[in-house]
């Protein structure tokens, strides 16, 4: 069984070997050997294997320089660290590099070469096998580029542990360290490549893209995760597309299609260089401009793309680039290579062939191939076949320096420098190795690795540890997932005035160590869209909302696909594309364009509005006249229709009324916490002592007037102690309802946002609006009481009786709170505090007129009615009246009686008072004629009924002596006549006030 093992791997090793021929791979013996994989072709031709002979190794085509410069990179580090006299002393490195021409199944055939070698050695076949050439195992591959193919050759070297270092894989799942256990890389993880893409164009403020990723392992993952990036920051994909070097015509032309359609301006790429060629060409072949090209680092700066024909179609590309390194004395190296020189090397001879567009009559080429030379700054170029006569031959003293090409672009050495940086971790970890001290190795009980005889999975374990500082500087290690964290460069595409190439200009950079937030950095003025424009282009989906409106979905389309909505009141946006209007403070107001948030307008019933000065006016008018009364009562107190008016209570009433007035103004100006407290209640008790004084005085007067014989009981009521004791007890129940209100829930300043969105309204919070009902309830009540009391006083002596005025006053006081209770309730804001002042100045205007202006207006225009023989008259008139009202009705009654019986009618009865029955309508009672004569002979009224008419006669004495009393009517009618002062006395309870 192992003979036969023995035989298997040694034919599947002589088959490899066949396979990569002395002129298919660069080759040099030593102690140790690293294996390298480079795309020194783009591709291979397409060849059709019927399988009726032998299958042949496909053919590579379209040299790729680059590709050659990343091999030499390879060798001249191992060169470098060969000859270093610190790094692996009395070692010497070896190698075995092979050309994966960007294909899977080439990079698994050079694979299999560093895989079969390993497992002949670790078989130990040497008994049986004599190799005298032996090969040492590969204990470590520097490669591959592209994802795609790193992903195949980690399959199959982690099954052997052998450790793979690639510098240009970055797709992230070659960071699953379950099914890539031997993987590892310096490039950064394309994870945060597709971040970075995804703040470009949250920068820009695009939101309308679309995406184009290579079908393989390299290009679905990128752009996956650009999905994720762009959906966390509202960016919308309008069409995502799959491209591969290998599609035919047809898809291409599908793709192409899509794009040109498509009203997204900016497109995502997530490819490589040969993968995304076709689809280039055939955009510049139907001249599709205007589009921005968002390019991933493996096409960024790509010379199959970055060539000055294509620039018209691609020259707003902004791409990402690898950090560039230094590598001293690396260009002096690449001038030294010669075919003839390059021994160990077996791609001189064709990259010298390609350069120089000639042919070595010794090379491994029987047939040259003729290619389409380019030169500028390009990643290589086909060769096809051809014959001999197609190119000159090479004479070996060409100068390579006389030929510009990407082989020898070291200015921005990325790629090249991963390779460097790649062969010197290896490095560095066989020297942890070398150094390793027993006892602290990292192997089992501290164990370490023999150098002579180290082992790939040895090399792996200390790849995994590894800590060194490179040649700039730099700390490298490798994480968890066996990735190097680096930064990228963002590089826009120019034309360069001088040759007409297209050159890489740094426009800015991303730091992945940053926080979020900061890492990315773009100087917009080194910036060329389409290689001349400075102006951003517009990629949206709709255009945007300008400050003062929102986005608005519309149904069916993705949220990128918006309507701008304006924003309503009370809200604002202050910034473009907002996605939803903020609400402005609370005390703020959204402007017209709703762009900001203004204060807002504060109202309430103001000293310098028209409005509160003419209520203003009107309280200090009647401040004033009331005082004007006031001062006429006091001037002319003696008078007889100042004492008759009850002068004490009339002085009160006077100060309520003034009181009631200034109340009023407590309503105006700015509610503040005092004020609110204050005005109710003052008006309140103000009213309430108004009423008071009102109600006693008018009760006086029935009580005097209605009392038939006035008894000690009905001088009591008449004492003017106990008419104060009655107001103060009236008006402090006010006083208690007011305090017990101003307790529980005292009324406060209060900003109403509710009523008018723009405006705030100070007002008075009442606190308890049971609490102002029963205020001005018991003000109605009281009234009410008064009311009735002036109305029944209605008929007192007509000289002296205001019931009239009263009741009149009373009616206003009704009507006017009455329509107050709807007009409060109906109104809001400032006119609340209008309402009530205007009710309180109409009731306090009401009372202060029906009571007291008539009574000025006799004192000030008609003195001669302000006698005392007017007031005796009067009461003299009005107390026959009503005994002759009692006598006539007694005597229809007496009549009726006798009649009922057949008597005859009863006498008369013998007075000066006779009765006369007729039917003549009734006519009003007249006044005392000729004043004087009154004085002396006395005075003849004649009192209408509606059944009869009565004749009164009355003497009166001097003023100072008692007046005599009619017998008649004290008989009769039990009335007694009084002195002049005990009639002045009644007089004054006689007239009503409100």
């Amino acid at each position: 069984m192992t003979s036969y093992s023995c035989c298997l791997i040694l034919l599947l090793f002589t088959w490899n070997t066949a396979a990569y021929g002395p002129n298919q791979r660069a080759q040099k013996k030593g102690d140790i050997i690293l294996g390298g994989l480079f795309p020194i072709h783009f591709g291979v031709a397409a060849k059709d294997q019927d399988l009726k002979s032998r299958p042949e190794s496909v053919e590579c085509i379209r040299y790729n320089f680059r590709g050659f410069r990343w091999l030499q990179a390879m060798i001249f580090a191992i060169e470098e660290i060969n000859s270093s006299p610190t790094l692996l002393p009395n070692m010497t490195l070896g190698y075995r590099i092979f050309d994966t021409c960007n294909t899977v199944s080439k990079a698994l055939e050079a694979t299999l070469s560093f895989v079969a070698q390993n497992k002949i050695d670790s078989l130990n076949l040497d008994e049986f096998c004599n190799c005298s050439e032996h090969i040492p195992s590969t204990i470590a591959v520097v490669g591959a580029t592209g994802s795609g193919i790193s992903t195949a050759v980690a399959n199959l070297l982690g099954l052997f542990y052998i450790p793979q270092v690639s510098y240009a894989s970055s797709s992230r799942l070659l960071s699953n360290k379950n099914q890539f256990k031997s993987f590892l890389r310096t490039i950064p993880n394309d994870e945060h490549q597709a971040t970075a893409m995804a703040d470009i164009i949250e920068y820009f403020r695009w939101n309308w893209v679309g995406t184009i990723a290579a079908d393989d392992d390299y290009g679905r993952p990128g752009i996956e995760k650009f999905r994720e990036e762009a959906e966390e920051r509202d960016i919308c994909i309008d069409f995502s597309e799959l491209i591969s070097q290998y599609s035919d015509e047809e898809e291409i032309q599908q793709v192409v299609e899509v794009i040109q359609n498509s009203t997204a301006r900016v497109i995502v790429v997530f490819s490589s260089g040969p993968d995304l060629e076709p689809l280039i060409k055939e955009i510049v072949r139907r001249n599709i401009t205007g589009k921005i090209w968002l390019a991933s680092e493996a096409w960024a700066s790509s010379s199959l793309i970055a060539m000055p024909e294509f620039f018209r179609v691609i020259g707003s590309t902004i791409g990402f680039a690898l950090k560039a390194g230094q590598i001293p004395g690396f260009r002096e190296f690449l001038q030294k290579v010669h075919p003839k020189k390059s021994t160990n090397n077996g791609f001189a001879k064709e990259f010298w062939e390609e350069t120089f567009n000639c042919y070595l009559p010794d090379g491994s080429k029987t047939s040259p191939a003729s290619s389409s030379f380019h030169k500028g700054h390009e990643e290589g170029l086909g060769a096809g076949n051809g014959t001999s006569a197609f190119r000159p031959p090479c004479t070996g003293d060409e100068n390579i320096t006389s030929v510009e090409t990407p082989y020898m672009d070291y200015t921005h050495l990325r790629i090249s420098y991963n390779v460097y940086l790649a062969v010197y971790s290896i490095a560095h970890a066989l020297q942890d190795i070398y150094t390793c001290t027993p006892g602290k190795g990292l192997f089992t009980n501290g164990s370490c690795a023999d150098i002579k005889k180290v082992e790939a999975w040895q090399v792996l374990k200390h790849l995994r540890h590894l800590n060194f500082t490179n040649n700039m500087g730099e700390q490298v290690d490798f994480d968890e997932f066996g990735d190097l964290v680096g930064n990228y460069s963002i590089i826009n595409w120019h034309l360069s005035p001088e040759d007409g190439s297209v050159v890489f200009e740094e426009v800015g950079h991303y730091n992945v160590y940053a926080k979020k937030g900061e890492r990315l950095f773009i100087n917009e003025n080194k910036i060329l869209w389409g290689g001349f424009s400075k102006e951003v282009p517009f990629s949206n989906c709709s255009r945007d909302c300008l400050p003062g409106t929102r986005k608005g979905i519309i149904e069916g389309e993705p949220t990128c696909c918006f309507e701008c909505v304006d924003c309503p009141d009370g809200e604002y946006s202050d910034e473009t594309d907002a996605s939803a209007c903020d609400k402005c403070p609370e005390d703020y107001w959204s402007n017209e364009n709703h762009t900001s948030c203004i204060p807002k307008q504060i109202e309430f019933l103001a000293w310098t509005e028209p409005f509160g000065i003419a209520l203003t006016l009107f309280a200090v008018l009647g401040i004033f006249l009331t005082s004007f009364v006031l001062g006429v009562f006091t001037k002319f107190r003696n008078t007889p229709i100042v004492k008759a008016t009850n002068r004490e209570l009339s002085y009160l009433l006077l100060f309520s009324l003034l009181c009631c007035f200034s109340s009023s103004l407590f309503f105006i100006g700015e509610p503040q916490n005092w004020t609110c407290r204050l005005r109710q209640p003052a008006f309140g008790i103000s009213f309430v002592l108004c009423i008071s004084c009102i109600l006693v005085k008018t009760n006086r007067v029935l009580l005097v007037f209605e009392a038939k014989i006035p008894t000690s009981l009905h001088r009591k009521w008449w004492g003017l102690n106990l008419q104060f004791l009655l107001v103060f007890l009236c008006t402090f129940v006010q006083i208690v309802i007011c305090v017990i209100w101003l307790y529980t829930a005292p009324p406060s300043s209060y900003r109403n946002h509710e009523l008018e969105d723009e405006i705030i309204f100070i007002t008075c919070h009442e606190g308890s609006l049971m609490a102002l009902g029963f205020l001005i309830g018991y003000t109605c009540l009281l009234a009410a009481i008064c009311f009735f009391f002036a109305f029944k006083s209605r008929k007192l002596p007509e000289n002296f009786n205001e019931a009239k005025f009263i009741t009149f006053s009373m009616l206003i006081f009704f009507i006017v709170w009455i329509s107050f209770i709807p007009a409060y309730a109906s109104t809001y804001g400032k006119f609340v505090s209008a309402v009530e002042v205007i009710a309180i100045l109409a009731a306090s205007f009401g009372l202060l007129a029906c009571i007291f202006f008539n009574k000025v207006y006799i004192i000030l225009f008609k003195p001669s009615r302000n006698t005392i023989e007017e007031v005796r008259c009067s009461t003299a008139a009005h107390a026959f009246k009503v005994a002759a009202r009692a006598t006539l009705r007694r005597s229809n009654v007496s009549r009726k009686r006798s009649n009922s019986l057949g008597g005859s009618t009863g006498s008369t009865p013998s007075s000066s008072i006779s009765s006369k029955s007729n039917h003549e309508d009734p006519f009003p009672l007249p006044a005392c004629a000729e004043r004087q004569r009154q004085q002396q002979r006395g005075c003849k009224q004649k009192v209408s009924f509606g059944s009869g008419t009565v004749t009164l006669s009355l003497s009166f004495e001097e003023p100072q002596k008692n007046a005599v009393t009619n017998r008649n009517a004290k008989r009769r009618n039990s009335l007694e006549a009084q002195n002049s002062d005990d009639s002045l006395m009644r007089h004054r309870a006689l007239l009503p006030l409100q």
